[in-house]
């Protein structure tokens, strides 16, 4: 029964993981940049929606502030791509990465003048519920988190195969000239798959913050989310779950079975193994560019 409880614990951590990878794979496969401030998109969803539904702020219902949080990221996605990183065209991916990185920077440190430093718990009805199947005591929240995750991951692969602007991101992301030219507006294109990043990493942080406290700290879990879509696959939406799953379940395992310390360093070790054995991850998707 213990194994059964480490198993869903991790599966329910490692589908938040997931999430965060999911903004990086999205960003990824649509402009071909990193954005290593998606964990702190998921902080800043987090407190948007804390700050919505707690009673010492606006005191709103969970369930009308969860929308509103997800929209209000998406739009700051957007605006972000527009009026920011429009500006970055033409420029080396590591300019780019480097901005990312001072942007998550200056959002821990907004989150923190706004929201403090102090950790804080998000009033939602799915925390603190156990559901009981047997001898085994699920919570509500973990249980959420996984279905969740399942649902907006194969929405989302469907949406990038199926659907003509997702078809159209990609494409973008191939040949952004010959996507110009095919009439795909592209600049919109990258503003929308920004959006949709920032949509998806409030999910995540409504879910993350109902399972426990928050802090500006908390964004920091990106670079676990990382780590995660790089082992499943980098450019795979299905592979920034796997990755996130395997990140999750090690973690616990690896508490439980040899020591507490060795639970943040095993994911970053199975990182190393997969760069050196498998470079483009599990569910590797390697295309050959066309120029």
């Amino acid at each position: 029964m213990d194994v059964l409880q480490l198993i869903v614990s991790g599966l329910a951590n490692g589908c938040v993981y997931g999430l965060i990878a999911l903004g990086f794979v999205l960003i990824y496969k649509a402009t071909e940049a990193v954005n290593f401030a998606q964990g702190d998109f998921m902080m800043l969803g987090a407190f948007i929606t804390l700050g919505l539904t707690n009673a010492e702020f606006l005191g709103l219902p969970f369930w009308l502030s969860v929308p509103i949080a997800i929209v209000m990221m998406g739009v700051f996605g957007y605006l972000l791509d527009m009026l920011v990183l429009r500006h970055m065209f033409g420029q080396s991916q590591i300019a780019v990465v480097m901005l990312t990185i001072a942007l998550g920077f200056v959002l821990r440190f907004v989150a923190g003048v706004i929201w403090g430093h102090e950790p804080k718990s998000l009033e939602s009805p799915i925390a603190g519920v156990d559901v009981r199947l047997g001898g085994l005591v699920l919570g509500l929240d973990e249980i959420t988190v996984i279905v969740v995750t399942v649902l907006l991951t194969a929405v989302l692969y469907l949406y990038f195969n199926r659907t003509r602007l997702g078809i159209a991101m990609q494409a973008a992301s191939q040949n952004q000239l010959a996507a110009y030219y095919m009439g795909i507006p592209v600049k919109r294109v990258h503003s929308l798959i920004w959006a949709l990043a920032g949509a998806v990493a409030a999910i995540a942080g409504v879910l993350f913050a109902s399972k426990g406290s928050i802090d500006p700290s908390t964004g920091l879990l990106g670079i676990k989310a990382f780590a995660a879509a790089v082992i499943g696959g980098f450019g795979s939406l299905p592979g920034a779950l796997l990755g996130g799953i395997i990140v999750g379940l090690i973690e616990p395992f690896a508490s439980y079975y040899i020591a507490a310390g060795y639970s943040q360093i095993m994911p970053y070790l199975l990182l190393f193994l997969i760069l050196v054995f498998r470079p483009h991850g599990i569910l590797a998707q390697v295309h050959s560019k066309k120029v």
